[in-house]
């Protein structure tokens, strides 16, 4: 399973705010940050906003921060609301006619399943919370001043 990039900067846009949750941060910050595309981070800021997990506010005191505590973000739940397609392989494509000429003997598709269903269950385990545990340790990295215990 590989997750796409607009999935990989969403996680890391809710790492970089739960490290400082007291105040808003920018797309600025967060490209600075990361080293990242600010076009790219702000359709991910428009995902997140759209599913809740962050709030906006615009003017020069504005910017985003999380909607949520991290206790209450599931790694899981953002995985499968960030991903667009979960297809291990063509024959789980739920769209198309495109089937391999052995699919309907072949039990790889449901091995597929299987394997998606714990790794999603793996992540489902967790919250940003447990991701940002480490915060003393992630403020230096992110270059930010003051981190809150």
């Amino acid at each position: 399973m590989r997750l796409t990039l607009h999935t990989d900067y969403a996680l890391r846009m809710l790492i970089y705010m739960a490290a400082r949750p007291d105040r808003f941060c920018t797309v600025n910050d967060l490209a600075e940050a990361y080293g990242l595309s600010r076009n790219h981070l702000l359709k991910v800021a428009q995902t997140l906003r759209h599913i809740g997990l962050v709030e906006t506010t615009r003017g020069r005191a504005g910017g985003i921060r999380l909607a949520r505590a991290p206790d209450k973000i599931g790694v899981g739940a953002l995985v499968r609301a960030t991903e667009a397609e979960f297809s291990l392989a063509e024959c789980m494509q739920s769209q198309g006619d495109t089937c391999c000429a052995i699919s309907p003997a072949c039990r790889l598709k449901g091995m597929l399943h299987e394997a998606l269903a714990a790794f999603l269950a793996v992540l489902d385990k967790y919250t940003l919370a447990d991701i940002v545990r480490n915060r003393a340790m992630l403020g230096p990295l992110l270059g930010l001043d003051t981190v809150a215990a």
